[in-house]
């Protein structure tokens, strides 16, 4: 029989969709007021591949990825999926969002992402939240299963990942399992 043990630390990243480059700083700016400094950020994508959030945000979005130096325990991630809906409420305009957050975490072996949407792939957490295993690691690089979105499946996001993989490799074991000396995030 398994004993039931403490989840080793993962790395927290935060997708950034918008239109307006000064929302999306201003989002930057309040996600690392809560989770701290970043360590990698990726480049600006064109997010096209999907017209869900063209009413609501209009043409021409943009995508990016931040993530952050401290890490996390997996079961934190209800709670910080609530904390960027609420910073998406605060970012918004006459009820409409400026910019949307959507918080996952990489540990070595997948990508997760958090949802309020259930659906089959998806697992309850708690508070409403779902989380999503979006990419799993395979022959030295990031994967797509058969629901993983669109824009997680282009080899641009699949590098950042796997970049991002790497500076998690790095981080020392101590601080990964849960021994170390990060605060508590939340």
């Amino acid at each position: 029989m398994g004993t039931a043990a403490k989840p080793s630390r993962v790395k927290l990243f935060c997708g950034l969709i918008y239109k307006d480059d000064r929302q999306a700083q201003r989002a930057l700016t309040l996600l690392k007021g809560h989770f701290g400094e970043t360590d990698l950020e990726s480049p600006v994508f064109d997010f096209s591949l999907t017209d869900y959030y063209q009413k609501e945000f209009g043409e021409g979005l943009k995508k990016r990825f931040v993530a952050f130096k401290r890490l996390i325990f997996p079961h934190d991630l209800p709670k910080i999926k609530t904390l960027t809906n609420n910073l998406e409420k605060k970012l918004s305009s006459q009820g409409r969002r400026l910019v949307n957050l959507d918080p996952g975490y990489l540990d070595l072996a997948k990508v997760v992402l958090a949802s309020t949407k259930d659906y089959i792939h998806r697992i309850y957490l708690a508070r409403g939240i779902y989380a999503e295993m979006t990419l799993f690691y395979r022959n030295r690089t990031f994967n797509a299963w058969e629901w993983t979105y669109p824009d997680y499946r282009k080899q641009a996001y699949i590098d950042f990942f796997n970049e991002l993989r790497k500076h998690f490799v790095q981080e020392p074991l101590m601080m990964r399992k849960g021994n170390g000396r990060h605060k508590k995030l939340l």
